[in-house]
């Protein structure tokens, strides 16, 4: 019992130094890299415990013996020459921690409010199925399946079982009965779908950014929703759907046509995901730039008549590029300056992803 609560303390002070520089792992690319099915291994420096070091018997107390100030101990070298080790100095120690625990971490550290899903979505109702068996139970309930089955099973473990006279008659213990299981429906399911600009404007550290913000935003949705799915657009003058890995590593180049990519998550939700059944939280990350204003108006029209209506809320991140001249962030503030559909963040560099996580889930919806 004592070694399980010094366990308990020493992983409550290691989560506490992770909550110290949790803006560190935050943009840490190769931690995501540790993933385990549904865990992290966080690498920090490990914690060294003090120890006494007990000298030889009969040489005197602490501070006692001859000797001059500078003088080395026992075992130790005095003058500091000698050459250089070529060890780290530092051990690495990896802790494991579950996603619910980051996302528990992220939301203390944001103080991010739990979501509440819309509608009828948010209601977690618990079904009574008569799918269990009992021993005892009313006439009405009685499997007489189950019960001859039982009865078979005694008839035979005792011998009574005549193959040429099978006559099977149930006592009471043979008796089963249907039964109330409880059966707990699944919590509110979601779907995240992430769209990325991938023209030549947007290089390997924009799409690190992207990775990083899009891990941390699965994470805390996960924590909010028992069952969520998520689906990846990339899109320069012509969108498509990709999986995950080819999302964060396709390399492209040309025009961007921002439109393309809206209108094949329109038609994603409108094939798999009915609004009145799932949560729906679009994302779209770029570094501002479109071909063309009637292609930004043609944007603002599905965002108006399509997704403000229909998603909880839609996300759009500006990454920093020297080469994206950041027009559409400025378009969507002008044309919706009021909608709270739409959370918008610009996002300058690695050290601002805490900052558009925190504008991106910070309502709870």
């Amino acid at each position: 019992m004592g070694i399980e609560e010094d366990h308990r303390r020493f992983q409550d002070i290691v989560r506490g130094r992770i909550k110290r520089h949790f803006k560190k792992y935050v943009t840490q690319g190769e931690m995501i890299g540790k993933r385990e099915n549904d865990f992290v291994k966080i690498p920090i420096p490990s914690i060294e415990l003090p120890k006494f070091k007990y000298g030889p018997k009969q040489q005197g107390g602490v501070g006692q013996g001859s000797g001059d100030p500078g003088d080395s101990m026992q075992g130790q070298q005095g003058d500091g020459s000698g050459e250089a080790g070529n060890s780290p100095g530092e051990h690495v120690l990896e802790l494991e921690l579950s996603l619910e625990e980051l996302a528990d971490i992220l939301g203390e550290q944001l103080e991010l409010p739990r979501i509440e899903p819309r509608g009828n979505r948010k209601i977690s109702s618990v079904s009574n199925k008569y799918s269990g068996r009992a021993p005892v139970g009313p006439n009405s309930l009685l499997n007489f399946k189950a019960s001859y089955k039982e009865a078979l099973k005694r008839s035979i473990a005792i011998g009574e079982y005549d193959e040429q006279d099978p006559i099977i008659v149930p006592i009471r213990k043979d008796l089963r009965f249907r039964s109330v299981k409880p059966t707990q429906m699944p919590q509110s399911n979601a779907v995240v779908i992430y769209m990325m600009d991938v023209s030549g404007s947007m290089g390997d550290e924009q799409k690190e950014i992207v990775r990083l913000e899009s891990f941390w935003i699965n994470t805390w949705l996960k924590r909010n929703y028992k069952g969520l799915e998520t689906r990846f657009i990339i899109h320069d003058a012509a969108a498509k759907e990709v999986d995950e890995n080819t999302f964060f590593r396709t390399s492209e180049s040309g025009g961007t046509l921002i439109s393309s990519a809206y209108k094949l998550c329109q038609e994603i939700i409108e094939a798999d995901y009915p609004v009145s059944e799932w949560n729906i939280y679009p994302f779209h990350f770029s570094d501002g730039d479109n071909w063309s204003g009637e292609d930004t108006r043609i944007c603002m029209t599905l965002l108006k008549e399509y997704f403000f209506p229909r998603v909880n809320m839609f996300g759009y991140g500006q990454v920093e590029s020297k080469y994206g001249s950041g027009q559409f962030l400025k378009d969507l503030e002008k044309v919706f300056p009021d909608e709270e559909s739409l959370i918008v963040s610009k996002i300058e560099s690695r050290d601002k992803i805490l900052d558009s996580i925190k504008d991106s889930l910070g309502k709870g919806r």
